[in-house]
């Protein structure tokens, strides 16, 4: 894999080929994807639409390696994911993946630096060089000065650019955004989107978002929409 400061523009980073995802058996069984493809280059932000059921989350889920397809293929940066074991998986997931959510996700009682510092914990990362990571990704998103404040000193739509911060701060390789700015008013949901578009211009991060909202998917260079478990269109802004 390439990190960050290899990034090749243009080049496959996700390609998923027909994946199917059923849960349950029998008459039981529920189909959320049939037979998906898709494939996100490098650099790209992506818009991921679709009416409830559509098996947009499902498929964000597998990209993500928070779940495994029933069948078909999942390259990342050219590694055949469905060959690697869960441990791998989950290092896969924790060094080059970045999350973020709806529901922010931070920890209540705990200063903005510190939610942020949570990823580079988990690489063992040693606290001085923590703390300063943090520091630089809460300036990243604009909220140098409130690296003590805890979530409940902030608002929404700075709780949620913590959650950026603790995304971007192992510089990622890939988003994942899942309807990041299904919480907020107009307003600030406005701001979320144009920091994700400066990461994505400015850093070259490439970010795969979910979203209900129309207006926020036009932030995007291409939106995707999916129906029925697989993808209807994923051309540009006009074909949706």
């Amino acid at each position: 894999m390439v990190g960050t400061n290899g990034r090749r523009p243009g080049e496959p980073l996700v390609v998923v080929s027909n994946v199917t995802k059923v849960y349950g058996t029998g008459e039981a069984a529920v189909h959320a994807l049939r037979g998906a493809n898709l494939r996100v280059d490098r650099g790209e932000f992506v818009a991921v639409m679709g009416p409830s059921g559509s098996g947009k989350s499902t498929w964000m889920n597998i990209v993500g390696c928070l779940d495994t397809p029933t069948s078909g293929k999942y390259w990342f940066d050219g590694v055949d994911v469905g060959s690697l074991t869960r441990d791998q998986r989950a290092l896969l997931r924790r060094h080059y993946f970045g999350f973020v959510f709806q529901g922010y996700n931070l920890l209540d009682r705990t200063p903005a630096v510190e939610n942020v510092e949570l990823p580079l914990v988990y690489r063992g990362r040693p606290a001085a060089e923590r703390r300063a990571a943090a520091r630089r990704a809460l300036a990243d998103v604009g909220l140098s000065g409130r690296e003590d404040h805890t979530p409940a000193e902030l608002s929404g739509g700075q709780q949620q650019r913590v959650a950026i911060a603790r995304a971007i701060v192992t510089d990622p390789l890939l988003l994942l955004a899942d309807e990041p700015t299904g919480n907020l008013d107009t307003a600030r949901s406005r701001e979320i989107m144009e920091l994700l578009t400066e990461l994505n211009r400015e850093r070259g991060i490439t970010i795969v978002m979910v979203t209900h909202e129309p207006d926020m998917a036009e932030y995007a260079d291409r939106i995707v929409r999916f129906v029925d478990g697989v993808v209807e269109t994923a051309g540009p802004r006009a074909l949706v």
